[in-house]
This record gives structure tokens, sequence and C-alpha cells, in this order.
């Protein structure tokens, strides 16, 4: 009887030792993803997406197989000027969508061994932090034409 017992109680451990495993990794969806084609000689792009996780977590890095460096940046204006600097980490609040984008948010993908041509797949992996955990997302960037072979320029006239 005892060990019966015992037994029942180890199998209700494992089931909520499990239960607590699955809520402790985030669900992570990454939509639209892609990279810019470069130019021959070109030896930097950047890699866009949106991500959403269902609990608040940060992406700490980015890699790819196919790349030797893989950064995450942001642009933001300082003053008149628009900067560019590496983050160590990207927050994705619970829910929300963060978009990495021209612009903002984004992932360099440096010292390109060859030109990206449009139509092709840039793998990457992202690595997530939640809850003390870390998991990675593999996601597949298509590559795009830039528009008018160069990086479009945004002009507001008010």
């Amino acid at each position: 009887m005892e060990k019966k017992m015992n037994l029942k109680v180890l199998m209700l451990a494992a089931v909520g030792a499990l239960t607590m495993q699955s809520a402790w990794a985030a669900t992570i969806s990454v939509s639209d993803a892609w990279a810019r084609a470069t130019m021959p000689g070109q030896k930097v792009s950047g890699a866009y997406m949106r991500i959403q996780s269902d609990a608040d977590a940060r992406l700490v890095s980015a890699s790819s197989p196919a790349v030797p460096r893989v950064e995450m940046h942001e642009m933001r204006m300082d003053g008149d000027v628009m900067r560019m600097r590496e983050v160590k980490a990207i927050d994705l609040p619970k829910g929300k969508t963060v978009s990495l984008e021209p612009g903002g948010f984004h992932i360099m993908l440096m010292n390109l061994p060859q030109p990206i041509a449009a139509g092709d797949v840039i793998p990457l992996i992202l690595t997530v932090e939640s809850g003390g955990k870390r998991q990675t997302v593999e996601v597949k960037a298509e590559a795009r034409a830039p528009m008018g072979g160069a990086m479009p320029m945004q002009h507001h006239h008010h």
C-alpha cells in the first residue's frame, strides 16, 4: 500500500514538474522574416521580422550558420543624427508584437562570405530568454531586393 502511495505521489510530482516546465518557456512566434539582398562586394546586410511572445521575454542573441558575424542593433535619433548601435538584448513584452525593421531594432549580418541575392533564404537562430530559461527559435529570412538599388530614404513633409 505504501509503495502504491509513493508511486502515485511521484507520478503527480512528475506531471507537476512537466506542467511547470512548459510554463517556463515562452511561446515565441516570428512572422514576416526577411533580409536585404546585397550588391556585389557589399559585406553587410540587415534582417528584419516581427516577434511575439506569450510571456515577458528578451531576445538575447542571434546567429546564423550562413553568416560569420551576427549582431543585434538599434537605430535611433540622437539630436539631428541617426545613430546605429549594438544592443545586448531586445525586450519582448508579453502579448505585444515587436517589429525588427529598417530604422529601428534589426539584426546585422556582417562579414558576408558572398552577396545575398533576392530569393535566397538566410537561416537565423534566435536565442530568447524568459523566466530564467533560454530557448532557440529557428527562422528562415527570405532576401528581398533593395528598393531602387539603395536604402530608401523616408521624407516627411509637414
